[in-house]
């Protein structure tokens, strides 16, 4: 067995290894085929030479993004694991700001899939981002739309959802119209706010220049000079898709979201979302962008949660496939 140890310098120390080694003991999730321990702030790592020369390329690259940016979460860590996670660093200084908010807040493609994301949509008149909660869907769409107003390349951004919600019916929520859907839209409105000043805003919606609505009342119009989003795309069926993206004018940008984790249709009914995606997977002209756990920038705990969501899923299909073998 080959041992070999690194030294930790030049950078932060408690950057790297973490308050009680929580960082320190991420990374080491990455190699468990690997013996992995510190002494201050010497890291000692045997085991296979292949997996040796790679954790040190790693622990390399970790300490080169510490020395640009001297700070790491792990959600950094988790980019940098990933074979793309060179690509990280070649980027310049502001490249990945997709726009420039309130209070001088700088809204950033924050994940690789978050950058494949931003460079789908330029490339791309339609775009699709499909992945579970806490990956950076609608709010990078949202930046997206802002930033295409901001530059004049579109004179008006058109938000929309399907009206549909676990176990909820809008019959049953107090007021008008407007405040029935409001609650539904909300995650549209608290994106906005982060990028538009109050006031500004409240006039962009009064005058249509952003306009926020349900997928129903998309139907029998033309969307030209627009960025336009539909969000929640899961729970939208099949017809409604087709008549969603069937409304798409000669200048117009889409970005469809979704997570087919948190389909809240009828069970004997298929998400539009999943029936598109395998549909248009082959067309030219649109781009399919998946995001996973490694894109969640939430609280570490969400990707954990998401994780166990998923282990029990599996877990589930296995056990309906045993019972369908056995009743043969």
């Amino acid at each position: 067995m080959v041992e070999k140890k690194i030294e930790i310098k030049g950078v932060n120390p408690a950057e790297f290894f973490g308050i009680n080694n929580v960082k320190f003991n991420h990374i080491k999730s990455f190699f468990p085929q690997l013996k992995i321990s510190s002494r201050g702030n010497v890291v000692n790592y045997s085991g296979d030479i292949a997996q040796l020369g790679i954790f040190e390329d790693k622990v390399k690259l970790i300490i080169q993004y510490l020395k640009k940016f001297n700070s790491m979460t792990e959600n950094n860590i988790d980019n940098l694991m990933d074979k793309e996670g060179k690509s990280i660093l070649e980027e310049k200084d502001g490249d990945d700001v997709i726009v420039h908010g309130n209070s001088g807040i700088k809204v950033r493609a924050r994940t690789l899939n978050q950058k494949k994301l931003v460079k789908a949509v330029y490339k791309n008149d339609m775009v699709f981002a499909v992945g579970p909660a806490g990956t950076g869907k609608t709010y990078t769409a949202v930046a997206l739309a802002v930033r295409a107003l901001k530059e004049k390349e579109v004179k008006r951004i058109i938000l929309t959802r399907p009206a549909v919600e676990a176990g909820e019916n809008l019959g049953f929520l107090p007021g008008d119209m407007k405040e029935k859907l409001d609650p539904y839209m909300m995650p549209l409105y608290d994106a906005l706010r982060d990028m538009i000043p109050p006031e500004k805003l409240k006039d962009m919606i009064e005058f249509g220049v952003i306009e926020i609505a349900p997928l129903a009342f998309m139907r029998g119009r033309t969307l030209d000079k627009a960025f336009v989003i539909l969000d929640e795309a899961q729970n939208a069926t099949k017809m409604q898709m087709k008549m969603f993206l069937t409304r798409m004018g000669m200048s117009a940008k889409f970005i469809v979201t979704g997570d087919m984790s948190q389909v809240d249709l009828p069970r004997h009914q298929q998400s539009g979302l999943s029936y598109v995606i395998d549909l248009l997977k082959d067309t030219d002209g649109l781009e399919i962008i998946r995001l996973n756990q490694m894109d969640v920038i939430r609280h570490p705990l969400v990707k954990r949660i998401i994780d166990a969501f998923e282990k029990a899923d599996d877990k589930d299909k296995a056990a309906k496939q045993n019972e369908k073998k056995d009743n043969k």
